[in-house]
């Protein structure tokens, strides 16, 4: 079922995290374990504006976040096995798991949706990491609970009652950040008991972004040889950035609590027309048609959520109640000398609305039952205006009820089937059509002792086809398809994990993921048209996704060490309309990646140091999806970050840290970001290449109080 893997390296990985589980199994005690938890207590309630950072596929700890002065999403979730963050741009914020990117996963922000594909060129989502109480990052599909094929993150933002210490009736925050390549920024919050029972928390955070340099400070093309023209500072990146957030608590007693938000996400400035794409492509388009290479833009995001939490003796209830709308403005008048027509200010909105409840209940009788239930309901909306007038829009919505049941069997065995029925209704260019389905899921665990945990699992997969990006049209270009199929499939996987003591450690933690996705009908946005000039979106084969995520975790006494590992290939089985892309790879695949992070703790001088690298192995040449024409193969690279966290106990509430960001100063792209070479019939050879920075001097200053 696993096809596909590199033996050796199979081999290797396994041996080293399977073979210590059985060894070290039966030094687990209770004591150990119970010890390990207060101290990642105390460490949490010490570094209260961390974000905590959970996965399916990895186990974080939270000062390996805290220390990383995250000002990208990168920044928290490269380190998790299976996922990655593409786009160096700040309106490029592409998250990828197992190389499906964000049109295939389930992303909330406060349980509201975020998923708006606004604009081929730009990621689908935009929030800063600052903002963050806690991600939570289900790798693969694994349950019911979630829709799409992928997996799921879920960014959870701070609440007031959890940043106030001790009798604190309210509080503050300062922070002022600096980064020499190439940004600044600061951060104010307030937060409080306004009585009692109600407690609110006001946020503003603002970042003036300039052009950033690359890494040897030159800007190269495909053969090595520094553009013409340039000085290795990309262009199109300058501009500014706020965030705000206020939110409303209300325990009514101690198991109700309403919580009401508004966050308001403003990015403005002069950015190049295809953020993704790299200075070289920019600059070779600008040169060809005689046009700039940048033009006013202004992204916002506003973001409206109603959250109700319930808890009793024996059931939790979570509502919420979502308005989530994203704006893309861009003038592009400076069009004028290439098309006079398309020289116009434009304008996307798209906007989710819905509501979703979860809801589990422990039952005692006949075994012990957990029941996790559910409705979720989004509808969106897409509209599409030049110089003001509405031109087109789309309109989908998607109703899912689902139902799991996890059952105890009192010997460490747990069964845990599911059932998720889907109707989603589109209207759009492409198809007018209501698509039902219903999915299963089964899941089996064994745990073994204390410390040890088999896990195996089945889950269907159901996608109905997108509605089209807004910022092109909203779909008015769109080639009607009345017989498209939604995606369907199978997401399967088999793991185990260990935590507790072993070969001298405090804990030892380790883990290893074995998945095969497979994706029938998979849809293609660029489709070429068997019956027409245009390409089209069309069911174009069945994708296969398979590999394995792994991880060692390593703690004793002031030391922790994490190392993960991860490897995803895909293949597709075209039908016949399109057999010359048979055996095609999905374009965002990432070859295999390895990181590694070190922490230490000074307890005298309350320093804390950090060292993390990532080493992402080359990825050939292959046929693939939407991929670059004449060289998709991806080089590989190894970036190394350093930092140091100081929280002097005499002086409570401050923080000070220092850090370096590509230290070695790495010409590189992600994997998960625009690479590789291709022929245009106007522009000619285009160098897809979206630069990362070079080394970055960071610097950050905060007072809690």
């Amino acid at each position: 079922m696993f096809r596909g893997f590199r033996l050796r390296k199979v081999v290797v990985i396994s041996s080293l995290l399977l073979n210590p589980l059985w060894v070290i199994a039966a030094e687990t005690d209770s004591e150990s374990n119970s010890a390990t938890e207060e101290k990642a207590a105390e460490e949490e309630n010490m570094i209260v504006w961390g974000t905590r950072v959970t996965s399916n596929s990895v186990y974080m700890d939270d000062e390996t976040i805290a220390i990383k002065q995250a000002d990208h999403i990168s920044d928290l979730l490269r380190a998790i096995p299976g996922v990655d963050v593409g786009g160096a741009h700040s309106l490029n914020q592409r998250i990828t798991i197992r190389s499906m990117d964000d049109k295939d996963l389930r992303i909330t922000i406060d349980g509201a949706n975020q998923n708006t594909y606004m604009y081929h060129h730009l990621g689908n989502l935009q929030i800063h990491a600052d903002i963050l109480k806690a991600v939570d990052v289900e790798v693969g599909k694994n349950s019911v609970i979630d829709g799409g094929l992928g997996g799921a993150v879920r960014f959870e933002t701070k609440q007031a009652k959890e940043l106030l210490r001790g009798n604190q009736t309210f509080g503050g925050r300062l922070q002022a950040s600096y980064n020499d390549n190439a940004s600044n920024g600061y951060s104010f919050s307030g937060f409080g008991q306004l009585t009692d029972e109600l407690d609110v928390l006001a946020y503003f955070n603002a970042i003036e972004r300039d052009n950033f340099e690359v890494g040897g400070g030159k800007i190269l093309d495909a053969d090595g040889n520094e553009i013409a023209g340039t000085d290795g500072t990309v262009r199109g990146l300058k501009g500014d950035l706020d965030d705000a957030l206020i939110k409303f608590g209300w325990d009514v007693n101690a198991n109700h609590r309403f919580e009401f938000g508004y966050e308001a996400y403003n990015d403005e400035g002069n950015y190049s027309y295809r953020p993704d794409m790299g200075l070289a492509t920019d600059i070779a388009i600008a040169d060809s048609l005689n046009i700039p290479i940048v033009y006013p833009t202004k992204f916002t995001r506003d973001t409206i959520t109603l959250n109700y939490d319930v808890t009793t003796e024996n059931s939790t209830l979570k509502f919420v109640l979502f308005d989530n709308e994203s704006t893309l403005w861009r003038d592009e008048r400076g069009l004028i000398a290439w098309r006079p027509p398309f020289a116009t200010i434009n304008e996307g909105e798209a906007q989710n609305t819905g509501f979703n409840l979860i809801a589990t209940t422990r039952l005692n009788q006949p075994r012990d039952h957990v029941l996790t239930y559910g409705v979720d309901i989004i509808n969106y909306k897409t509209q599409y205006r030049v110089d003001g007038a509405d031109i087109s829009g789309e309109e989908a919505t998607n109703r899912s009820l689902y139902i799991e049941d996890r059952i105890d069997f009192d010997n460490g065995f747990s069964l845990i089937p599911g059932l998720r029925y889907d109707s989603f209704d589109i209207q759009s260019k492409v198809v007018d059509k209501t698509f039902n389905e219903t999915t299963a899921a089964i899941a089996a665990e064994y745990r073994v002792n204390k410390s040890l945990l088999l896990r195996a699992s089945t889950t269907q997969l159901f996608k109905g086809p997108e509605i089209g990006e807004t910022f092109i049209g909203a779909g008015l270009y769109d080639t009607p398809n009345p017989d498209i199929e939604a995606e369907t499939g199978t997401n399967s996987e088999i793991s185990v994990a260990y935590q507790g003591k072993g070969l001298g450690a405090d804990n030892l933690r380790t883990g290893i993921t074995f998945f095969n996705t497979e994706i029938e009908n998979h849809i293609y946005d660029y489709a070429s048209n068997p019956n027409g000039p245009r390409t089209w979106k069309d069911n174009i084969g069945d994708m296969t996704i398979d590999g394995f995520e792994a991880y060692l975790g390593y703690s004793i006494n002031n030391l922790t060490a994490l190392l993960t590992f991860s490897n995803s290939d895909s293949e597709l089985s075209a039908f016949a309309d399109y057999s010359s892309l048979d055996g095609s790879r999905i374009d965002r695949i990432q070859g295999d990646t390895i990181s590694f992070n070190l922490d230490y703790d000074f307890d005298l001088t309350d320093l804390s140091l950090n060292w993390n690298f990532m080493v992402v192995d080359d990825v050939p040449a292959g046929p693939d999806l939407d991929g670059p024409t004449l060289l998709n193969n991806k080089e590989g690279f190894t970036v190394h970050n350093i930092s140091a966290r100081w929280l002097p106990q005499s002086v409570e509430g401050l923080a000070l840290t220092l850090g370096v960001d590509n230290l070695f100063d790495e010409f590189y792209a992600s994997q998960s970001s625009r690479t590789g070479v291709s022929s245009h019939p106007l522009f000619g050879q285009l160098y897809l290449l979206d630069y990362e920075p070079g080394r970055n001097i960071k610097m950050t200053i905060s007072y809690q109080f």
